[in-house]
């Protein structure tokens, strides 16, 4: 047992309480997991979707999904952001840079622009790793290579759907045209490139008082304030803070 300054008798004794619920955390994450690689063979996917990306010369390029298999790389991890943002979406534009020129309804969404922030400094360590990271948004390839500017995302492949029905086909579009949130994974074996798993959490109810955690550990912001006295906040991200937060 380990000790900290200062601390009671009382605090030791609810804290080792919460220590064997945050093993049986661990327990349970690593369960998940498990039967997450013991699923059976996804769906073959149905077509070799083209995308508007930047070839390796900076200049924009029709980039097959095939293509975003590097050599040895058999795992695709691909985020569907939502660009544009959903027509609900009542919280602030970006009032500086290049996106903020684009129409509210055009505009990103903050939630998923925040995430991207996170996951950008990630892409190097998972690509050394052995895995393949894309982002693909509905968006014309134009206003995705702004927002990386004006975000300084400098690891991430952002790709535009707007010429294929792949996000439709995937869940990552409802039936009104509205984008949706969802992280996949494909694979590549001997049949072709299969559909592994994807963010089907998103699609169910949230428990009474709770966020939808569609992610789940996946979400650092968030992961970082439960750990917290104040806990999880009333709070949105935002595509801009006041002066002397960051942007």
């Amino acid at each position: 047992m380990i000790t900290f300054p200062n601390e009671s008798a009382r605090y030791r004794t609810a804290r080792e309480k919460l220590l064997q619920k945050e093993i049986q955390l661990r327990r349970a994450m690593e369960d998940v997991a498990v039967a997450r690689r013991a699923l059976p063979p996804g769906g073959l996917v149905p077509q070799d979707y083209v995308f508007d990306g930047l070839g390796p010369d900076g200049k924009p390029a029709r980039i097959k999904l095939s293509a975003l298999f590097a050599p040895g790389k058999g795992s695709l991890i691909l985020y569907n952001m939502m660009f544009p943002r959903h027509p609900r979406d009542t919280r602030a534009v970006a009032t500086s840079g290049g996106t903020a020129k684009l129409a509210r309804l055009d505009q990103p969404c903050p939630s998923c622009v925040a995430l991207l922030d996170q996951f950008d400094g990630a892409i190097g360590h998972l690509e050394a790793a052995d895995f393949n990271f894309v982002v693909v948004a509905k968006t014309p390839l134009e206003n995705l290579i702004t927002l990386g500017r004006d975000r300084s995302w400098r690891n991430m492949q952002l790709l535009s759907s707007a010429g294929n029905s792949f996000k439709r086909d995937y869940n990552a579009e409802d039936a009104d045209g509205a984008q949706l949130p969802v992280l996949s994974v494909f694979n590549r074996d001997g049949d072709g490139i299969r559909h592994f798993w994807s963010s089907e959490l998103g699609f169910v109810p949230p428990e009474p008082g709770q966020d939808p955690r569609a992610l789940g550990t996946c979400e650092i912001l968030w992961n970082l304030m439960d750990f917290t006295p104040e806990g999880r906040p009333s709070w949105d991200e935002q595509l801009q803070y006041g002066e002397g937060c960051c942007d």
